[in-house]
């Protein structure tokens, strides 16, 4: 397994270390700090962060840090660092021209890479690497401010999907992707995207907590989830219509009534609003608790992922997949690119009839040994995996 160690590496991103969900680039400075040390960029705080989400705990946190000039560098543990950055940022995403937005995101860059650079030195980095978590913005300038032995720029979402991002990222991210050392993603989609621009451009995978997802160590039945009558077909995750093809799902209730499809997770209006509340099989479990999820997979006979088709799902790793996986769980999910990896572990389909069919030959075909298959092949999803990969593309620079 190839390994790169004994680097001091400088992680920014868009999420923060403290962070009430959990994240790709956390995972990864984590796995990095098993063989190198670490510094940890939290996002630094602008303008309108700061009126608009005060009462925010995590920006409150933030507040306090930079008022009452506390220590802004914290030791995790005897590799790793978090810097909570000691400037605040102009907020100038909703300037209509990109040149003009240019112009200051030049000054928001060189305040944030000072920063960097004071906490770089406090720890002696030297020669450092430089990894970027889709920071497209604020670090748009950090490989010429910081001039880092080598930069690395990490894309896990299709940003450009989301209009915030894309009203001057389409313009900037591949000018960030094109200039930078090396590109990784999580998914073929991404990173063919990224080919675009620079062919340095590697997919690396995806990580996954897999160990929580073990049936052998289930004790317990959900009492919210033990007398539905199967087979179960079930779907974990976030119920949004953005994601999700709401039809799809309608579709597959009242063709087999005989059928009980679950949902666990939160809902958006469009869901809240739905005929599926109308129907006798259908069955909203609501949101649960992380640690509860491996409890309630156990008692599908089916997991699917009905996701719509759009520019925010067709590239995006699906970390679910992987879980359900885990458990053994014969799983049916709408046909993208990013999911071709898993097509031979999974059943992937394109329409709402194929739903049914794929529905009927997953149960028909659910042997123990492809249980053990679906395992295995769950199980090499790890960090350790992912992160090997991201060191192999470093490498392939002959920058280090």
């Amino acid at each position: 397994m190839t390994i790169v160690k004994d680097r001091d590496i400088i992680v920014v991103g868009l999420q923060p270390w403290d962070g009430e969900i959990g994240s790709n680039c956390k995972n990864i400075a984590i796995e990095f700090a098993k063989h190198n040390r670490v510094l940890y960029v939290n996002y630094p705080l602008d303008r309108i962060s700061i009126k608009r989400e005060a009462n925010n705990p995590l920006i409150a946190k933030r507040i306090d840090i930079l008022t009452n000039k506390k220590d802004n560098l914290l030791q995790i543990n005897n590799t790793t660092w978090q810097l909570y950055p000691s400037c605040v940022l102009e907020s100038i995403n909703w300037l209509p021209s990109t040149f003009l937005f240019k112009i200051i995101n030049k000054i928001n860059n060189w305040k944030f890479a000072s920063e960097i650079k004071k906490a770089a030195d406090a720890l002696n980095f030297k020669n450092y690497i430089l990894f970027n978590d889709s920071d497209m913005f604020r670090s748009y300038h950090l490989q010429e401010m910081l001039k880092p032995a080598l930069s690395m720029y990490y894309t896990r979402d299709n940003m450009m999907s989301v209009p915030y991002w894309y009203k001057h990222g389409h313009i900037l991210e591949p000018e960030l992707v094109a200039k930078s050392d090396v590109i990784t993603a999580n998914s073929t989609y991404l990173a063919d995207i990224a080919k675009q621009h620079n062919p340095k451009s590697y997919y690396v995978g995806q990580g996954c907590e897999t160990e929580a997802f073990d049936l052998e160590k289930i004790t317990y039945t959900p009492k919210d989830i033990e007398h539905i009558k199967g087979p179960i077909i079930g779907y974990i995750g976030a119920l949004y219509k953005l994601r999700l093809d709401l039809d799809l799902i309608e579709h597959i209730a009242n063709t087999k009534p005989e059928w009980s499809v679950v949902l666990i997770g939160p809902e958006d209006d469009a869901f809240k609003q739905s005929n599926l509340h109308q129907l006798a099989n259908v069955h909203f479990l609501g949101l649960k608790d992380t640690t509860e999820l491996p409890a309630y997979l156990a008692k599908f006979d089916v997991a699917i992922n009905p996701q719509i088709l759009n520019e925010v799902t067709i590239g995006n790793y699906p970390r679910k997949i992987d879980e359900y996986l885990a458990m053994g769980k014969p799983t049916v999910a709408t046909e993208t690119k990013a999911m071709s990896i898993f097509k031979d572990y999974t059943y992937l389909g394109k329409t709402k009839e194929d739903y049914i069919i794929l529905i009927e030959k997953a149960l028909a075909e659910n042997t123990l040994e492809k249980q053990q298959e679906r395992i295995k092949y769950a199980r090499s999803h790890t960090w350790e995996n992912s992160v090997a990969e991201i060191y192999k593309a470093m490498l392939s620079t002959n920058k280090l």
